[in-house]
Formats: structure tokens, sequence, C-alpha cells
């Protein structure tokens, strides 16, 4: 296959769901006892409605939305310690558009950028180090934060700036890693998950490995994924095969982008730059060990947290007392976790909208909420 409607084959997508249909009647699932698959990247869930491949698929398949976007994940109090790097003289503060109206404690970067920080929408953090070529007199921070899928552009350019001396640019280090949450989400005993879709682009980086201990240690099956429909429906059948045959293993149907051993030249600007931290917040799901990345030592100078005395820099430790609350009667923790549907929250399309966002869920353009705000034809008139 070479072009994207390829990928979209409505005769290819009718073969793929009677396959899978046959699959769900030998596992024996119905619609009151499903099959529990979680899609953990926010991009398999904004495909799966975008397409209806949740109306398309037997009712034998419950799909629960899982912790696969960065912006989705970040605790308030990061939002916070962005805030108090941004209010400062003398800095710029570069964010990627989706990261600017999550909210904080203290409002959103966007609200702060009205009252006078001066934060800029970038596009790269090699945005942002122009601007601290262009600004020499000015401390320019960028906003690092994603998967392991943005770790390797927020390296090099560290690399870059250690390489051109520009002590006037940092990282705000908000890097996390997607192997730790799966842990945490399968040791929790009200959790009921029966097989994985893996995320592509985290995939990309990384390869496939990482991902043996769900197998080998909990005995549950993944299949990386592609993003169009047919990638998501065969790779939806694989799992369900597995399933069905008593198998548990670790498959890659993205094989077209996806090396069983990830991107050597992308893990080597990540290893010499990053190391893992002890521990790190995610929103709803609180403090997981070795869950996040931070700047290694020799490249000290351009860490914001240390530089500025933010949030582990502080000297805190990683307990942080916990995660700051939700908004109040906001519910973005218990749907992060796949325990309930974005409808279930008492504030999902009344107080809480794309245009006027109480959690990052609806911020991002991968977020579980704004894909059924967006896709699903759900308003909050369904947890009446």
């Amino acid at each position: 296959m070479k072009y994207a409607d390829e990928f979209r084959d409505p005769v290819k997508a009718k073969s793929l769901l009677a396959a899978i249909e046959a699959e769900v009647a030998r596992i024996g699932a119905t619609e009151e006892k499903p099959v529990h698959v979680m899609e953990i990247c926010g991009g398999h869930t904004h495909a799966i409605f975008r397409y209806g491949l949740d109306k398309l698929t037997p009712p034998g398949i419950e799909f629960i939305h899982g912790p696969g976007c960065p912006v989705c994940v970040l605790p308030m109090s990061r939002v916070d310690d962005c805030l108090d790097i941004a209010e400062r003289p003398g800095v710029i503060f570069a964010t990627f558009g989706d990261a600017m109206r999550v909210p904080g404690t203290r409002g959103s970067l966007a609200q702060a950028k009205a009252r006078g920080a001066d934060v800029r929408m970038v596009y790269s953090p090699l945005d942002a180090l122009a601007l601290a070529r262009r600004f020499p007199e000015r401390d320019v921070v960028f906003f690092g934060l994603g998967f392991e899928t943005t770790m390797p552009s927020t390296a090099l350019t560290i690399q870059q700036a250690a390489k051109e001396g520009l002590t006037n640019f940092s990282l705000f280090c908000n890097h996390i890693l997607v192997p730790p949450p799966i842990k945490a989400l399968l040791d929790d005993p009200h959790m009921t998950l029966d097989g994985f879709i893996g995320p592509g682009h985290v995939s990309m980086v990384i390869g496939i490995r990482p991902y043996d201990f769900i197998a080998r240690d909990y005995g549950k099956p993944v299949v990386v994924a592609g993003f169009e429909p047919l990638d998501l429906l065969q790779s939806l059948l694989m799992l369900l095969r597995q399933i069905a045959e008593g198998r548990a293993e670790i498959e890659n149907q993205y094989g077209r982008i996806v090396p069983e051993h990830g991107n050597p030249v992308a893990m080597a600007a990540i290893d010499d730059v990053y190391q893992v931290r002890d521990a790190f917040d995610w929103r709803g799901l609180g403090e997981i060990d070795k869950s996040g990345v931070r700047i290694r030592d020799t490249y000290a100078a351009f860490d914001a947290e240390a530089k500025f005395g933010v949030g582990y820099g502080a000297g805190k430790s990683s307990g942080r007392e916990g995660a700051l609350p939700e908004m109040e009667g906001a519910r973005c923790g218990d749907v992060v976790k796949g325990m309930i549907k974005p409808w279930a929250c008492p504030k999902f399309g009344l107080d809480c909208t794309p245009e006027t966002p109480l959690g990052a869920l609806m911020v991002s353009s991968e977020g579980a909420c704004a894909a059924y705000h967006l896709y699903a034809g759900v308003r909050a008139t369904a947890a009446e």
C-alpha cells in the first residue's frame, strides 16, 4: 500500500469486520460480558471515533481509553510550575499550542499571556532555540512535553544548544514514559483489561520489546497499531485471535513504520540527554515510579526546573504531597484510567466543552473527552 485511501478501503474493512465478528463469537464475548481492549494512544481513540469503529465492531468489544495523551495526564501542579516560570521578568516561554489552554490552579498559559507574560506558540523545540539566538538577553524556556515520541527532538535541541553555548535556552522537562503507567493500570485491582492496542508513534522510537513484560508477567496480548481504520481493524483482529487461542504475545501490525528494536539514533540522543526520574506525577494516576525523565547533570545548564527552582528542582520530594485535586466536580482522573466514559462526568458537555475546557482531556486534540464531544454525538444528557 502507498496511499492513505488504500487504508480506508470499505471492501477490506467489511472483510476485517466479518473476521472480527467471528473471533468475538469464538471467544464467547457478549455485550454483557465483553472483551475489554485498551487503546493506549489518544490518537487511536480519535481514529476509533472518527471512523465509527466503536459502532461498526460487535457489541462484545468494549474499548477502554487509556492514558496515552501526554497533555491529558499532566497534573495541575506542573501547569502551575509553567506559570511560575512564564510570569518571571525576562522570560520567553515557548510551548506547543495544545498546552496553551490546559488549566492549572491559577489559570492556563493562554491566560498568563493575556495577563502580560511572554508566552509564544511554536511548532518545534528548534523554534524555541531560534528565539534564544534572536534574544540573547532573554531566558527562553521550552515546555518539553510528550512521551518517547517527542523526546528525541528535545534531546537533539539540547545537544545543539550545548554545542552553540546558548545558555539562555532551557527546557522545562515533562517527558514521560509509556510502559510504567501500563504496569500501574495492570496492577490496579479495579481494572479489567484483556489486551492492548499498542501506540504506533511511541513504538516508532522505542520498538516493541519494552512491552514484553505485559505478555510475560501479566499474560495480556499487545498489538502495536497504525492509525488508519484498516490498521486498527487488523490490529483488533490480531488481538482477538490471540485471546481466542489463549496466547499472549507482542505483535507488530505497524511494521511499515515501527522497527522491532526502535530507532537507534533517536534512542542514543535520549540516553545522552535524559535519565529516568525516581517517580513522576500523573493526572488521575498519582505518582508512578520510574515513569518520567529528567535532564542529566551533564546538561544541567539547560534544565529549567533547576534553573528556576520549580517542581522537583525546588528540592521537593518525589511525593510532592500528591497531585493537586481535579476541578471540583470533574472526573478527569477516572476517565484517564478508563474507569468511566467521558459522558459519565457531570461536567461533560455542560461546564466542560472544547470552547470552555475544565480539564486537559477536553483541551487536547488527543483527549478522550474531546473525541467523545467531537465524534461520538454524546452530550451531557447521557449522564443524566
